[in-house]
């Protein structure tokens, strides 16, 4: 069964202009992209790449100036598709005089959500974030980081179906971090379908299923991050408790002498290596993709 296309673009391109209608700015060209129902896909680039933009033309806040984005089935424009949209920015605007009981019962209002179905709510996901003990203080006494889990929280209030994550871990210590990580993948086993834009490769790098590397307002790079990061030409051996004899031998060596082979595969670079090999060749060859045999094994 082909899997199901939460988000389509089709040469989705956004130009701003100025005040006599001069191309300003080029901030997408043509995007042809696709996400699918359960997975986390991650939109990478430096500053100015355009994923800020993507995200709004998704969320319909922009209009296209050229191409069509479809979401969730609808027009991203359509602005009735956002009831099953939740949306992490990078800078949450929360009320500062309210506690995290309170916010999550005022944006649970928003949704028209019953009475009932909110307290349940709101308790599940006080939970799930762990801001259970900062739950009745307001949240001008929030930190960064306890910002970004009630914000998060917000976003999950109507129970989504798809999820935009904007620098989910900005401002968290090393295990607010892995927290917020396993959170998101614990969304993704709930069939939720997450996108998250990151400036910390590492993260995505840990999370995501795909990744497009966004550059100048062109996709540079789509595919699988197991796939894009495998150096294909480089075969790794993994083994333990073998003789001095034999650690330069092969697969039938390796069972001769009893050893337990673990892993024959090829290594990876990391993300951040080819994040920025991707962004240095596009900056020498402006307009030419670069596209690995892994984008080209999805059909990219």
């Amino acid at each position: 069964m082909p899997a199901e296309a939460v988000i389509e673009t089709r040469a989705l391109s956004k130009i701003y202009r100025d005040f006599w209608g001069r191309q300003k700015v080029r901030a997408l060209k043509a995007l042809d992209l696709e996400v699918y129902k359960g997975e986390i896909f991650g939109l990478l680039g430096p500053n100015g790449s355009g994923k800020t933009t993507t995200i709004k033309l998704l969320l319909g806040l922009l209009f296209p100036t050229e191409g069509r984005a479809l979401v969730l089935g609808k027009d991203a424009t359509d602005v009735s598709k956002n009831e099953r949209i939740g949306y992490l920015p990078e800078e949450s605007y929360l009320y500062k005089f309210l506690n995290a009981e309170e916010t999550l019962d005022f944006y649970g209002r928003l949704f028209d959500i019953t009475p009932e179905v909110r307290k349940e709510r709101i308790e599940k996901l006080i939970k799930l974030v762990k801001i259970e003990r900062a739950r009745k203080r307001q949240l001008r006494e929030y930190s960064k980081g306890m910002t970004r889990r009630i914000g998060l929280a917000q976003a999950l209030i109507n129970d989504p179906d798809l999820i935009l994550l904007d620098e989910p871990t900005s401002g968290l210590d090393p295990i607010g971090t892995r927290e917020m990580k396993d959170m998101i993948l614990e969304l993704r086993d709930q069939g939720k379908t997450i996108v998250m834009c990151s400036h910390l490769l590492a993260d995505v790098q840990d999370v995501c299923d795909r990744i497009a590397i966004l550059h100048q307002g062109e996709l540079k790079e789509l595919g699988r991050v197991d796939s894009l990061l495998t150096v294909e030409d480089v075969t790794q051996i993994r083994a333990r408790n073998l003789t001095d004899a034999c650690q330069n031998e092969l697969r039938d060596v390796i069972a001769r002498h009893e050893g337990e082979l673990l892993e024959m595969a090829n290594p990876t670079t990391t993300l951040e290596d080819l994040f920025l090999s991707i962004v240095s060749d596009s900056e020498a060859r402006p307009g030419r993709r670069v596209v690995g045999t892994a984008a080209k094994a999805d059909g990219g």
